[in-house]
């Protein structure tokens, strides 16, 4: 007995400083970014006009606009808020030293990492969060169908995100070439991931390669969950949902394994000579 309550307050005591680290380095961020009126728009705005833009195709192609608009707007969020507005933090706080600095402080790099990305997701999910409440009470897209696949596609696609936003930082040396290095995987997201169009309007083998994308399991899972159903496939019960979510969630699984060994591997603190 002893030796238990010794380690769970071993566990806490060594757990509440990294927690505190984690809110401090978060809540320095969160300033950094609402003083920013460029990456805020980009973070509040863009999303919700973008899905404005295009739920008229919701309509062209026969699906349903509450699960159009919410899966859209899922995609968009992780896309903007998470994708490439951490691209551009990790990059200027490289190269204004600050992540240097705090690398030799008593924070660990996953604290660093995390703390970094803690405003954008948390905006992402509240943005998530109305978004898809919105599309229940005000557009008739009734209850989701198994909100446990909309749960894991968020959480493990902002995980995907902020992994591939880190390794973007890579090759990207300042902040405005964020905008150029971002561009090819946002712009093949946008349009082969399902989320402005279904996939089975392409070719057999475009839209096998599609599926491999990293946004294109994460919007399958979402429209599972809200709808049973994937693009204009027909809409299956809930227990079903599950054997159709096992091929789009080894995907997600391996981009978060890409994703972690890419970090680790390529990875820089120091500014780009």
């Amino acid at each position: 007995m002893s030796i238990d309550t010794t380690t769970r307050s071993t566990t806490r005591n060594t757990s509440s400083p990294a927690r505190r680290r984690v809110m401090a380095m978060s809540a320095a961020e969160l300033r950094l970014l609402l003083r920013n009126k460029t990456a805020l728009f980009m973070v509040l705005a863009m999303p919700l006009l973008l899905v404005g833009a295009l739920s008229v195709v919701a309509e062209d192609v026969g699906i349903n606009l509450g699960v159009y608009l919410a899966g859209t707007l899922i995609g968009f969020v992780l896309l903007f808020v998470v994708y490439y507005n951490l691209v551009t933090t990790y990059v200027a706080r490289r190269e204004e030293l600050v992540l240097k600095r705090l690398r030799t402080s008593e924070a660990r790099d996953r604290e660093v990492m995390l703390a970094g990305a803690v405003p954008s997701l948390a905006i992402a999910a509240a943005q998530i969060v109305l978004g898809v409440l919105g599309a229940v009470l005000l557009l008739d897209m009734g209850a989701p169908v198994n909100p446990l696949l909309v749960i894991v596609a968020v959480i493990a696609g902002s995980a995907v995100f902020v992994l591939l936003a880190l390794v973007s930082t890579v090759f990207t040396r300042t902040t405005e070439l964020a905008q150029v290095t971002t561009m090819p995987l946002m712009i093949v997201c946008l349009l082969l991931s399902g989320l402005t169009f279904p996939l089975d309007f392409l070719p057999d083998v475009a839209a096998g390669a599609a599926r491999l994308l990293p946004l294109t399991p994460i919007v399958e899972l979402t429209q599972l969950g809200l709808a049973g159903a994937v693009g204009e496939a027909d809409p299956v019960g809930f227990p079903a949902t599950f054997s159709e979510a096992v091929i789009p969630f080894v995907v997600l699984v391996l981009w978060l394994y890409l994703g972690v060994y890419g970090v680790r591997r390529w990875f820089r603190w120091d500014p780009r000579a």
